[in-house]
């Protein structure tokens, strides 16, 4: 047995090296199918590109959230204990915070469906779709384009508007505390 890069255990080596890739790296499995085919020569495959992460501003959700809680108490209701509540007490709760809620998102965001269709349609589901806005659910196996049908249309803001705010304004405080003299 020599030590040459093709001995027995550097091929041995070698072969559960590409074993495990295979196993996680789709894009290498598809390859080494190629090559044993004799479609196409293996190419390395890159690593999968890591998805940049950027910082967001939390004034405008704060702003949001104050608006909620001005118009629809919705942080009181979402502070409360309702377990001590009847579902009568709660339902008529809750009509008052949808009602308040509801105009919030009317002024102040335009939400549109991801999906035009109808829930319960049945649909394909291009390749280069974006996961972002199409959530794949159930037997997902191999590759797009997919059959299914659409489960529930999705939401997206096409515009937000939300109101100016004064310099030195506490994003932080959703409602100030209310003192009676």
């Amino acid at each position: 047995m020599s030590d040459s890069p093709l001995s027995f255990l550097n091929r041995l080596i070698l072969a559960l090296r590409a074993f495990g890739r295979i196993l996680i790296d789709e894009g290498f499995a598809v390859g080494v199918l190629r090559l044993e085919g004799g479609t196409a020569a293996l190419a390395p495959t890159a690593e999968p590109a890591r998805p940049v992460l950027k910082e967001t501003s939390p004034d405008s959700a704060l702003q949001l959230l104050a608006l909620l809680q001005q118009e629809g108490r919705f942080v009181d209701f979402l502070q409360e204990n309702v377990t001590a509540y009847s579902d009568t007490e709660i339902g008529g709760a809750a009509r008052v915070v949808h009602e308040g809620c509801c105009k919030v998102v009317r002024d102040y965001l335009r939400i549109q469906p991801v999906r035009e269709e109808a829930e319960g349609a049945r649909l394909t589901v291009p390749a280069g779709f974006n996961p972002t806005a199409v959530r794949l659910t159930g037997n997902v196996v191999g590759q797009p384009p997919f059959t299914g049908t659409l489960m529930h249309r999705g939401w997206r803001v096409a515009e937000i508007k939300l109101p100016k705010v004064a310099e030195g304004h506490d994003v932080q405080v959703l409602a100030p505390a209310e003192v009676e003299l």
